[in-house]
């Protein structure tokens, strides 16, 4: 069983398109949503949940305001801005704010604050019509998204060795933060989708950086090459030159938002020309996937 993560160095750079396009190409696969900041696989996929589990992670004070003394403890010694006055000189927590560190907790001479579990989200086993598929919804402000990303890929991985399935494809975050640390940690391949812009080889340059930081087997597509052919040469010199592998590129299309609108992959609603871009770097990943 391979697993392949498909990142990019930001944002829009096509990464869910070509995941979604991987899923209906692959036979035996398991799928997997990984961007929990900003989930939009299941926008194309639509899948239907089998299962909802919460997720649970750090603490969170709460102060109960009824009992409080109003002696301000709590609001010298957070160092996050949690704690909020009331107009009755009352205080709470700015759950938006507060990092959960107990100090207040700790500190407060009534013992008045309450320290419990933080709900943070939730993550989901689904269906699709290519598989069966975990994804996730991060709460709104809430932290530890590298925590949930490696709950959700080892759910599919799971999952997928229940199945006996032979690939794990996932839909990583864009950047180079934690999330994607632990979306790429472990992998057989990772895939860096990104645009022939300068911004965009820079943005890969971080990527690769990172990915040859833990020792990732590393293959890179040009998304939208022709818009600029001279910085997508660039950028496959330089892909060369580093010791990773270049696996194909693809044009711009308006098929590409056709098929998102329809709620598709490319290759159930583009044309032929488009699919057989995608098709393409599908194969060389493959080859190269045996090859390792």
């Amino acid at each position: 069983m391979k697993e392949i993560v498909i990142i990019s160095g930001k944002g829009g750079t096509g990464k869910t398109s070509i995941t979604s396009s991987f899923a209906s190409l692959a036979e035996n696969a398991v799928l997997a949503d990984c961007d929990v900041d900003a989930a939009d696989l299941h926008l194309i996929l639509d899948p239907e949940v089998k299962v909802v589990n919460d997720f649970i992670s750090g603490n969170l004070a709460v102060i109960k305001s009824d009992e409080c003394l109003g002696c301000e403890v709590c609001l010298d010694v957070c160092k996050f801005d949690a704690v909020v006055r009331q107009g009755d000189g009352s205080f709470k927590i700015d759950a938006n704010s507060c990092e959960g560190c107990g100090v207040c907790v700790e500190f407060c001479p009534a013992s008045i604050i309450e320290f419990p579990q933080r709900h943070c989200g939730q993550w989901f086993e689904s269906q699709t019509r290519y598989g069966a598929m975990v994804h996730a919804k991060l709460g709104i402000a809430a932290e530890n998204s590298g925590r949930l990303v490696s709950m959700v890929r080892q759910e599919a991985k799971r999952i997928a060795e229940e199945q006996k399935a032979d690939l794990i494809i996932v839909d990583g975050p864009p950047g180079t933060g934690c999330p994607v640390i632990a979306s790429i940690t472990g992998a057989d391949a990772v895939v860096v989708v990104t645009e022939p812009t300068l911004s965009g080889l820079h943005d890969l340059k971080r990527t690769m950086k990172l990915t040859a930081h833990f020792g990732s087997k590393t293959f890179i597509c040009v998304n939208k090459w022709d818009i600029n052919p001279q910085n997508t040469g660039d950028i496959e010199r330089f892909v060369e030159s580093s010791g990773c592998q270049f696996i194909g590129k693809i044009p711009y299309s308006k098929e590409v938002t056709k098929a998102q609108i329809e709620g598709k992959s490319v290759i159930e609603s583009g044309t032929e020309e488009i699919k057989t871009h995608i098709i393409t770097i599908w194969e060389n990943l493959n080859s190269h996937l045996l090859k390792g």
